[in-house]
């Protein structure tokens, strides 16, 4: 019986060991685990669950600096400020205004057309005398009118070149002459010169195409020099807009139209002529060799910045911000624009933009 009983305790005893033997294996094993697992996320397996390289506390490091820490205009107002004009600039407030409202979100820009005329310098003049925005953008300068006129509201206008335009002449593709003068285009705006035959070309009309004098800086620009004040012919075809000009164009194979050069050059439907202000030196807008039609749109033709900069190119013009001076946040509103421009970032991005930088 005893012997039964040492048995008995023996064989249990056996059976706790290696219980207890298991349960310590199953312990250490599932410690093992829980180690290894947190090995695992702060080597990268896991990187996701804790803040780690690529992430911080509140979220993703990589996420873009705050646009305010590069904000660094001096005098910069805050506030929302109504400004628009000419239309040729519809690129900068494309390309170029577009960066600066990301980098100073608090200089808000808000872009206004005129409520019963078309858009354009002389518009958007008109609207700053009348305050209904803050400054205005010109392809053309102040008249002297215009300055009068503000006068009498208490407040004078400045005019700050910001960049360099051209104006391009585009006729047709399949039309072959060498290029024009000032004094062949200004014949063939007042109606002197009827066929193309008459500056080189085959016997031909011209269609003359153009903007109608309130469309805006172009036009009138167009019309004090080059036409120098004399009045359009009357074989004028008026269009609305540069676009619809340049279908015109592509179809008539007699067609001419003048406009801002980075609106005119690149176009692929139409060519732009070398101008001369004498007959012995024509000069291209565009960068040699021109891109013919066959090779467009792959490649386009390219502004000669070189020759607009330096004045070589016949017909080029500066664009103005046009600003009030009379003391107050519109002021400096303007005058930060205009200083923004001017930056080597401005100057690159009106580069880039299709114009040449003013310096």
């Amino acid at each position: 019986m005893s012997q039964k009983n040492e048995t008995l305790s023996l064989f249990l005893a056996v059976i706790i060991t290696i219980g207890l033997i298991f349960g310590g294996l199953w312990f250490l094993m599932e410690r093992w685990a829980q180690i290894n697992v947190g090995n695992q996320s702060v080597n990268g397996n896991q990187r996701d669950s804790i803040p780690g390289a690529n992430q911080s506390v509140n979220g993703n490091s990589n996420s873009p600096i705050p646009v305010n820490s590069k904000c660094n205009l001096p005098n910069l107002p805050q506030g929302i400020f109504n400004y628009g004009g000419s239309t040729t600039w519809a690129p900068i407030r494309k390309d170029v205004d577009s960066q600066l409202q990301s980098l100073c979100p608090q200089f808000s820009l808000r872009y206004i057309q005129p409520i019963n005329e078309k858009p354009g310098s002389g518009t958007g003049i008109k609207m700053l005398i009348a305050n209904q925005l803050a400054f205005s953008q010109s392809s053309r300068s102040v008249k002297a009118e215009e300055n009068a006129e503000a006068q009498q509201k208490g407040f004078s206008l400045k005019e700050i070149p910001v960049a360099i335009d051209g104006i391009a002449i585009a006729v047709n593709h399949n039309l072959n002459i060498p290029g024009l003068t000032v004094a062949q285009i200004k014949g063939i705006y007042t109606g002197k010169i009827t066929n193309w035959q008459e500056v080189g070309g085959v016997n031909l009309p011209i269609t003359v195409y153009s903007r109608s004098k309130e469309a805006g800086g172009t036009v009138e620009f167009f019309v004090e020099n080059v036409l120098n004040k004399e009045n359009f012919g009357a074989n004028i075809t008026y269009i609305g807009t540069t676009t619809e000009a340049l279908r015109k164009v592509a179809t008539n194979p007699g067609g001419i139209y003048y406009g801002s050069a980075p609106e005119i050059v690149p176009q692929c439907t139409i060519k732009s002529l070398p101008i001369a202000r004498t007959s012995d030196k024509f000069v291209p807008p565009y960068q040699e060799p021109f891109v013919p039609l066959s090779e467009c749109p792959k490649k386009r033709n390219n502004l000669n910045y070189q020759a607009f900069r330096s004045g070589e190119y016949a017909i080029t013009r500066n664009l103005f911000v046009i600003l009030k001076q009379n003391n107050q946040t519109d002021q400096q509103a303007g005058e930060a624009y205009a200083n923004w421009l001017l930056t080597p970032e401005g100057q690159e991005l009106i580069e880039k933009s299709g114009f040449v930088r003013i310096k």
